[in-house]
């Protein structure tokens, strides 16, 4: 009776094969999964970039945003965002501000929001 213990080299191979095979499906899923949870930064951060357009309008009346900064609304992400932030288009009534990917998964990707609170992604295919 032969009682061979052992593992075959096709028996590795395969299992080697299997978990390329594995790998190579989840890296893809992990990096998109990164990138939106990033994303997810820039609509918070937007979003008080909005709460601090309205705000900084709300005494002024007849100025409306004219004249709004981000050091002027009190926005700052302490030097540790993925995103870069800027008011990108200021008038009476309405604005505009970006927030622009500069590092991690989200380098070039576009988000802005405006008055009305709508967020746009200025860049659909970034996750594709």
């Amino acid at each position: 009776m032969n009682n061979n213990r052992g593992v075959t080299l096709i028996e590795l191979v395969i299992i080697l094969v299997v978990i390329a095979i594995v790998a190579s499906l989840a890296v893809p899923i992990y990096t998109r999964y990164l990138a939106k949870s990033q994303q997810t930064e820039a609509q918070s951060n937007l979003g008080a970039i909005y709460v601090g357009m309205l705000s900084y309008s709300a005494p002024l009346e007849l100025d409306g945003f004219e004249g709004a900064t981000l050091d002027k609304i009190a926005f700052s992400t302490d030097g540790m965002s993925r995103y870069s932030y800027s008011i990108v288009n200021v008038s009476v009534g309405s604005f505009i501000a970006r927030a622009i990917g500069i590092s991690g998964q989200v380098v070039g990707d576009v988000w802005e929001i405006d008055e009305t609170k709508e967020i746009r992604d200025l860049n659909p295919d970034f996750n594709q």
